[in-house]
């Protein structure tokens, strides 16, 4: 059966970015370097996406190396995979700053089989970025260097066609980040592909510099979604 989930889990199986990036930077593709990836992916999607249900578009930067760069599950570390969504993964073991924000928001929604009934998230670019720092590879975003947003950039256009397709709604979708948000109403502007952008502070701004504000900002989210 075609469904929601089916349609995400062909989606991810056939992602590849081969384009050239800019000296420094190169791309992570958890679904060709751990096959687990792609079994803990299939088994999140089936698990909350298995209808046809019209669900509403929350847009991240793109995945972090140690969060959807591992499981496959936009703003979901193993741990949470696992206390969260009830699936466990063997071969790895990750914390991901932005994940505990966004399934603090969640509990607060309602839960996970309530919050994914009704949203879907997922990046312009859906593949992990990394930039070659003088001891190791570190996350970077899309938008951190003019050359590196050029390289990629249709790639994101192509990819948020593909996420549209899916059947969302596009009508107003939230954006997080207030960089990613610029961006990508430039690409809006161009495209046509939203009626309205609604940007909202980035989870790991949020859970790195304002934590003690977090139910604060976790309303914010919650009133915003319900004015949708």
């Amino acid at each position: 059966m075609n469904n929601f989930a089916t349609k995400v889990i062909d989606m991810n199986r056939n992602l590849d970015f081969s384009e050239g990036l800019p000296f420094g930077y190169k791309v992570l593709n958890p679904y060709l370097d751990n096959p687990e990836t792609m079994e803990v992916m299939e088994k999140f999607y089936k698990k909350y996406y298995n209808d046809n249900r019209k669900r509403k578009f929350i847009i991240g930067i793109n995945p972090s190396r140690h969060g959807a760069g591992v499981t496959g599950v936009p703003f979901t570390d193993t741990k949470r995979l696992e206390t969260e969504c009830g699936i466990k993964m063997n071969s790895a073991r990750t914390h991901e700053v932005s994940s505990v924000f966004m399934y603090d928001m969640i509990r607060a929604f309602g839960g996970v089989e309530k919050f994914y009934s009704e949203f879907y998230i997922n990046s312009p670019f859906p593949l992990a970025i990394l930039k070659k720092s003088k001891r190791d590879w570190v996350n970077a975003n899309y938008y951190d260097d003019k050359s590196l947003f050029y390289a990629v950039e249709k790639f994101m256009i192509a990819s948020i066609e593909k996420h549209i397709s899916l059947g969302l709604d596009t009508e107003k979708v939230f954006c997080l980040g207030k960089k990613n948000a610029e961006f990508l109403e430039k690409i809006n502007q161009k495209e046509k592909f939203f009626g309205k952008l609604i940007p909202l502070e980035h989870p790991r701004y949020i859970q790195q510099y304002k934590s003690k504000e977090k139910e604060m900002y976790i309303d914010k989210y919650l009133i915003s979604f319900s004015q949708a």
